[in-house]
């Protein structure tokens, strides 16, 4: 998850615990009267993969805590695309071209400080553009609108997917992921679909940050409550069981709140909403991308939330991912609802106080629903439409976004998701990431909600109700009632309904409820 109450902000800029991403980056540039000369006398790029290792980019409080060796291969290399990448096939191609890279102010400094093994692999420099996250959104838009931008690929939240494609913003990726052998199939079927494909319109992303939302749980706590030891199937195995223990969770030690909840204004309240909707068999849309999560699923859900409130930390009502994290990893909360990245953070002694007191459990079931965990907010990385150097830019972006590189930030628990088949079932990833087993095993049957144009819009509009509800303003029925009227009004002044609508639902379909149709997996 990579926002805040007050604004954008990447999860680096809150928890400065790494500079593993920033180590894929580097400024600087080589002679370009004398490139050839320059590209015989660089680094052989066995030499240069050899030292992107556990060693030099996991945190060494880290390795020394899990007794790594530094040499664990927490990724597959046949599935690894930097070491499988014709290096010299690339630096022929496009050693000194320079890749403007479009990154938060806060990353500009851990980019600054690391290393250069893209530059010194491909020939390729890169220029970072930093700007605050929150003037992210207006600045690719307008610099892409101007034909100038300045520019050639970007990281963003990826919500916003749907609005930069349909606008024409960015480039199509799908020859140059097939030119250079991009392990696409490598993605979760979630990923894949919602943080790299516009529908059936093309390949527009490489998913970068790719988040699930889980249930996570202090041990001890529910061992007062239950008189044994909890486990991941059975201690919490429907919504109706946490709502009947939340009370007790409430008093068994003090200063420690049954649940903890995003339930801040806006797209905090619309991400726990759909959490726990989506398990009574809510979709947002028909096949006509009529709003229809005003219905019963809908209800049950924002119905199973005003019940865990009532047993919540004080302020659920504000908290967004920030506050909640802060309390979850400092020993407040018993049970919480929250990003996969809490359940690997609090094993880190300089991130949490909880240590081995945390268990990431399976989703918890619903009778007649669907189980469906999450795939919510995550990150996309992209092509400007009108870079000059888009093939060299998206290299930038595979190396970036490759297993191994991805595997080493969760290693170092930094809240950058994985999202590749071959890390996540990696059993040397698993053993430093406390909730991967099952984080694994659900992205099959994973729910998202489509990356439609105005759809970060929509998911603020539908919050403000939820939030009002929470707090008593307003009704439940009026709550999704009133969403559902805002988001058909979004909808309508985005293209849709008038004939030819920006992107298909079909083409949608696939993404939206991989567990719809399937049987659970515990």
């Amino acid at each position: 998850m990579t926002l805040k109450k007050s604004g954008l902000v990447t999860r680096r800029s809150v928890l400065k615990s790494t500079a593993a991403t920033g180590a894929a980056l580097s400024v600087g540039g080589v002679n370009l009267f004398n490139v050839n000369r320059a590209f015989a006398d660089m680094a052989n790029p066995a030499d240069v993969l050899a030292k992107i290792n556990v060693a030099n980019y996991v945190n060494k409080d880290y390795q020394k805590q899990y007794g790594l060796n530094g040499d664990e291969l927490m990724w597959d290399p046949n599935k690894d695309w930097i070491r499988t990448a014709d290096w010299e096939a690339i630096r022929k191609e496009h050693g000194g071209k320079t890749v403007r890279f479009l990154i938060s102010s806060d990353d500009r400094e851990s980019a600054l400080q690391g290393t250069q093994p893209f530059k010194d692999l491909s020939g390729i420099n890169i220029d970072l553009v930093a700007i605050p996250d929150g003037d992210m959104k207006n600045k690719i838009v307008s610099e892409a609108m101007s034909g100038n931008p300045s520019f050639d690929c970007m990281q963003f939240f990826s919500p916003w997917l749907g609005d930069f494609a349909a606008q024409g913003l960015l480039a199509k990726l799908d020859d140059y992921a097939a030119k250079w052998k991009l392990p696409l199939d490598d993605f979760y079927d979630t990923y894949r679909l919602n943080y790299a494909n516009f529908g059936d319109q093309g390949m527009y992303g490489i998913p970068f940050d790719c988040d699930i939302q889980q249930v996570h749980i202090r041990k001890s706590i529910f061992k007062k409550v239950l008189g044994k030891d909890p486990d991941t199937i059975n201690t919490i195995p429907t919504y109706e069981e946490m709502v009947r223990l939340a009370p007790e969770l409430n008093k068994a030690e003090k200063g420690v709140a049954g649940i903890g909840m995003m339930a801040g204004r806006g797209f905090w309240a619309t991400y726990l909403w759909e959490h726990i909707a989506a398990q009574h068999g809510m979709m947002l849309f028909d096949d006509k991308w009529e709003p229809i999560f005003n219905g019963d699923a809908g209800m049950k859900g924002l119905e199973t939330i005003l019940a865990l409130s009532k047993s919540a930390i004080e302020g659920v009502a504000a908290a967004d991912w920030p506050t909640n994290r802060g309390a979850f990893l400092g020993g407040q909360i018993a049970c919480n609802i929250s990003w996969q990245d809490s359940g690997t953070q609090a094993t880190r002694p300089d991130q949490s106080k909880l240590g081995d007191d945390v268990l990431t459990i399976y989703e918890p079931r619903v009778a007649g629903g669907v189980y469906c965990p999450p795939n919510i907010a995550g990150s996309t990385s992209s092509v400007a439409a009108t870079s000059p150097e888009p093939e060299a830019a998206f290299l930038l972006l595979s190396f970036l976004t490759t297993s191994s590189i991805m595997a080493m930030n969760e290693a170092n628990a930094n809240g950058v998701a994985p999202g590749y088949r071959s890390v996540l079932n990696n059993e040397n990833l698993r053993k430093v990431s406390q909730p991967a087993k099952i984080w694994a095993e659900s992205l099959d049957y994973a729910w998202c909600s489509p990356r439609l144009p105005s759809a970060f819009d929509m998911e603020q509009e539908i919050g403000f109700q939820i939030n009002d509800c929470i707090v008593g303003k307003i009704t439940a029925k009026e709550a999704l009632d009133n969403a559902a009227a805002k988001v058909k009004d979004i909808m309508t002044k985005s293209g849709f309904y008038a004939g030819k609508d920006p992107v298909s639902y079909a083409s949608m379909a696939p993404g939206l409820n991989l567990g719809a149709g399937k049987k659970a997996p515990i």
